[in-house]
C-alpha cells in the first residue's frame, strides 16, 4: 500500500512539473516585463514620423542610472514617458520623476510630456507598442489608447 502512494505522489509530483515548464510558445513583452527587462522600442503614432527625437528622448531617459526600462510612445500632442526604477532607488522616486521632467522639459521644451513610473501605465505603454506594429491596427486607435492611457496616468497621481 505504501508503495503505491509513493508511486502516485512521483507521477503527481513529475506531472506538475512537466505541465509548469510547457508553454504555448507565445513569448510576448508584456507577459515577461515583470520578470525582466522588456527594452520596448519607442513609437511614433503622429503621421509625421520623427522617429529620431523619440529615440532621442529614450536615449536621455534611460542614459539615468536608478532606471532600467524605459518606454516612450509619441502621439500628435503628446509624448508618454513610463520608466521603472531599481529597487534600491524605490524611495527617491519623486526626485527622479522631478529629475526627468527637469531634463526633458529644458532639453524638448515644445514637447507635452506625461512621465510616469507606475507599472500599469508601463505596461499599457508596452501594449499599445506591440498593438502598432500590426498592420490593420488604425493611427487613430493608436492615438485614442494613447490619450486614455495619458489620462489614466494623470488619474494616478
Amino acid at each position: 500500500m505504501r508503495r503505491k502512494t509513493g508511486f502516485l505522489v512521483l507521477c503527481c509530483f513529475v506531472f506538475f512539473i512537466a505541465s509548469g515548464c510547457s508553454s504555448t510558445g507565445k513569448s510576448s513583452d508584456t507577459k515577461l516585463a515583470i520578470i525582466k527587462t522588456a527594452n520596448p522600442s519607442p513609437v511614433t503614432i503622429s503621421q509625421k514620423k520623427k522617429t529620431d527625437k523619440v529615440e532621442s528622448i529614450k536615449h536621455d531617459v534611460s542614459s539615468l542610472p536608478e532606471l532600467y526600462d524605459v518606454a516612450v510612445v509619441k502621439g500628435k500632442k503628446n509624448t508618454l514617458v513610463a520608466y521603472k526604477v531599481k529597487h534600491l532607488y524605490r524611495f527617491k522616486m519623486k526626485k527622479i520623476e522631478s529629475n526627468i521632467n527637469k531634463m526633458l522639459e529644458k532639453k524638448y521644451s515644445k514637447e507635452n510630456f506625461t512621465v510616469s513610473s507606475d507599472y500599469k501605465i508601463f505596461l499599457e505603454a508596452v501594449r499599445l507598442n506591440e498593438k502598432t506594429k500590426d498592420k490593420n491596427y488604425s493611427k487613430k486607435k493608436a492615438e485614442s489608447r494613447l490619450q486614455e492611457i495619458i489620462k489614466m496616468a494623470n488619474e494616478m497621481t
